[in-house]
């Protein structure tokens, strides 16, 4: 038998050793004789087994009916994040990765890029939970981010009609060809990409810190570093 926190007498009732049937329940009596003195009160009267409320409004009032209000509040920035900071990824695909930090966008997330060229992580939206911000910076004050970089650039198109597991990965028995990656996105991340890329190489040795994936050693702990 597999070990559990509870113990061993409360077992039985876990598995359903013990279980039986509930005997139904009748509903209780709307009302109930109560006797009651004098001989013309007729010795017995029907009492109503609920009370009713004492006090109640003399005319109908409409009472309005409790809404919830989604009230959108995206997440603060961090105030060691600002547009240029490097951000080490520590979750995700491209975890262990160093990013540039550009923006963050209308939902609280941020808007980071390798750059590509760099170490092959594109232009994303990553939760700033999951990121460690550095001391490293880049000045981006002359690089302009376009608008155009939003939450819905990155939605993926709706598909029509009933959702099939099995159509969306395979076609009339063998797996379905990737679908190339659209030409205007791959011309937005070079765009991107080279007003960065220019601002990175007027550092030393920037683009090998890029390139180069985080790790921890034995013996290193990360609330004991510096970054």
């Amino acid at each position: 038998m597999a070990r559990t926190k509870e113990s061993r007498a409360s077992l039985p009732t876990r598995r359903g050793l013990k279980a039986s049937a509930l005997a139904p329940k009748e509903a209780p009596a709307e009302h109930k004789e109560v006797k009651v003195g004098g001989a013309k009160n007729g010795e017995t009267r029907l009492v109503p087994t609920t009370k009713a409320s004492r006090f109640y409004p003399g005319e109908d009032t409409h009472r309005a009916k409790r809404t919830s209000h989604k009230v959108h509040n995206p997440a603060r920035l961090r105030a060691s994040i600002t547009p240029g900071t490097i951000l080490i990824l520590l979750a995700g695909r491209f975890r262990g990765k160093r990013v540039v930090f550009l923006k963050q966008l209308a939902s609280g997330l941020l808007l980071v890029t390798g750059p590509y060229k760099v170490n092959g992580v594109p232009l994303r939206r990553v939760n700033q939970a999951y990121v460690i911000a550095t001391s490293t910076k880049i000045d981006l004050s002359s690089v302009s981010i376009d608008d155009k970089y939003d939450d819905s650039y990155f939605a993926k198109p709706k598909s029509s009609g009933p959702r099939d597991k099995e159509a969306e990965f395979f076609e009339d028995g063998k797996p379905k060809a990737k679908e190339a990656y659209p030409e205007a996105k791959a011309d937005d991340q070079k765009a991107v990409d080279g007003a960065v890329l220019a601002e990175i190489k007027k550092t030393e040795n920037l683009a090998k810190y890029l390139k180069a994936s985080f790790g921890l050693s034995k013996g290193q702990f990360p609330h004991q570093l510096s970054f």
